[in-house]
């Protein structure tokens, strides 16, 4: 009921006399712009041409689709709704298919910097210095030792006397020189 009373307000020629003129002619190129379909020959194969037009020409194309989108759909060509799904949602910028054999360079491309992190962390390995005293076995052995005698981890630790797990041990016996 409003919405019916206030286009008919809208359209009473008391209203429209106090609009301003500046705003009258906007709003009568708008009504018309939207109003008046798109010719076909713009639109017609305008998937092909999308990636070949100047950006210029395609926004405007995109503003000329925009405002004939404001109106209802119905009134809209078939040309143009396809023209303005296929702007939208068609495989160009973002949404372009990958290039053929893509997956084969990314591939290829990441093999080769795999390769040369195994090389980096070799190369590395081999200029390396001799492992810290403490990580003998004899040492971890003194250290279970000493952590039975002090009591640490009573509960669920090597202090426990149910426990049976491997205590501070975690390297291979030392290699005798």
């Amino acid at each position: 009921m409003f919405v019916r009373a206030a286009s008919q307000a809208a359209r009473s020629p008391a209203v429209r006399a106090t609009a301003t003129p500046m705003a009258r002619v906007a709003a009568q190129q708008t009504r018309s712009a939207s109003e008046h379909a798109i010719a076909n020959p713009t639109l017609a194969g305008i998937e092909k041409r999308w990636e070949g037009m100047p950006p210029q020409e395609q926004a405007d194309l995109f503003m000329q689709l925009r405002d004939r989108m404001k109106v209802d759909w119905h009134e809209m060509t078939l040309q143009e709704k396809k023209a303005a799904y296929w702007i939208a949602f068609g495989s160009h910028g973002p949404r372009k298919e990958t290039p053929k054999g893509e997956g084969w360079k990314v591939l290829a491309k990441v093999s080769q910097l795999f390769a040369v992190s195994i090389a980096l962390f070799y190369t590395t390995r081999l200029f390396a210095k001799e492992p810290p005293r403490t990580l003998t076995k004899e040492w971890q052995e003194a250290t279970n030792e000493y952590a039975k005698k002090e009591k640490i981890e009573p509960i669920s630790g090597i202090s426990n006397p149910n426990y049976e797990g491997p205590g501070y041990i975690q390297s291979a016996p030392a290699k005798s020189s």
